[in-house]
């Protein structure tokens, strides 16, 4: 593991940092592969897109691209990149001219072990949010999921589908998700709350190139029921099969195969 603050080896950041006191920050996780980092302009897209929306100073995304690569090294792995508003005084209203604070972490393999026949998946007690203002955004004021993925440690689950507060399905823990109802692919809007997830807009495309667009819209939990096939999606796991939603069984649908023979051409 290899640790960058400010472009500048070392493993800590000022005790005054908003990103410390407030969540006030951002963040990407990249999955490298063969030395090169996987959808690294979306992932700077989204970032430059949450910058502008939380009042950030614009980023330099030329330097960061130069800094992401060296941290990337050469095999598999990944690298995560977080942007804090820097230090501030005392209180919620942010500086006036922030600097921001930069943090890259390189990890030499994946860190992600998946189950050979798909995942299993229940509901999670806690709720997300809704907030407009923040929907969409990869910030960094993650408790909302930390207390979900506290509801389960015994073996019989590998993620958990979480509602938002008026009852619709919004995300799991730490992936987006696809439902296959009727003839149609289906992924919830994230107009109130959940991340628009770089691997979500991957098989979305790859999807629409198929001529089997997703529809985004509303999904209610019900709906989850009649659906024939799950499908998770984060930027280190790809595209992963859900073989159980809460104890009923799902076949894999031969669109995740094909979209992950697709994604390893890359």
């Amino acid at each position: 593991m290899r640790i960058l603050v400010d472009g500048q080896p070392r493993e800590s950041v000022g005790a005054l940092d908003r990103g410390l006191h407030y969540g006030d920050g951002l963040f990407e996780t990249l999955a490298v592969r063969h030395g090169r980092l996987r959808f690294l302009d979306w992932h700077l897209e989204r970032l430059a897109k949450g910058m502008r929306r939380l009042g950030f100073p614009p980023p330099d995304l030329d330097g960061l691209r130069t800094e992401l690569a060296g941290a990337a090294g050469e095999g598999a792995g990944a690298v995560k990149l977080i942007v804090t508003r820097g230090i501030g005084p005392r209180g919620y209203r942010p500086p006036r001219e922030a600097r921001p604070t930069r943090i890259v972490i390189a990890y030499d393999a994946p860190g992600v072990e998946l189950p050979a026949k798909g995942l299993r998946v229940g509901w999670c007690r806690v709720r997300l949010g809704r907030n407009p203002a923040l929907a969409g955004l990869k910030h960094t004021s993650r408790l909302e999921q930390v207390l979900a993925r506290a509801e389960w440690d015994d073996g019989h689950m590998d993620e958990g589908l979480m509602l938002d507060t008026e009852g619709r399905v919004i995300s799991a823990t730490q992936a987006n998700v696809f439902a296959r109802i009727g003839s149609r692919w289906v992924t919830p809007s994230l107009d109130g709350c959940g991340v628009a997830g770089v691997m979500r807009r991957a098989f979305r495309e790859w999807l629409k190139g198929q001529g089997n667009p997703a529809e985004e819209r509303p999904v209610a939990a019900a709906e989850l029921a009649e659906a024939t096939a799950l499908v998770l999606t984060n930027a280190l796991i790809g595209a992963q099969a859900v073989r159980e939603l809460a104890g009923r069984g799902l076949e894999p649908d031969p669109d995740v195969a094909a979209f992950g023979g697709w994604l390893e051409r890359l």
